[in-house]
């Protein structure tokens, strides 16, 4: 009988071992991101194009992600 209460405390642990891992991963990619953010804004101010934005956006991300592989 002392088993069932034993699997759902393993089970609850690795599920916050993954919920943190996860955490930890988002917070690290928005710090990642934060360089094409700040490059999306720089040409949204000069442009005033959102078009224009998402494009440099995608291409820092890219590299940004190129960059760490």
């Amino acid at each position: 009988m002392w088993r069932k209460p034993l699997l759902i405390e393993i089970l609850g642990l690795i599920g916050l071992i993954l919920l943190g891992l996860l955490v930890i991963l988002i917070i690290k990619l928005l710090f990642m991101l934060i360089p094409a953010a700040i490059v999306a804004l720089i040409v949204w101010l000069l442009t005033r194009s959102t078009w224009l934005a998402g494009i440099a956006f995608l291409i820092i991300a890219i590299l940004s992600i190129l960059k760490i592989l």
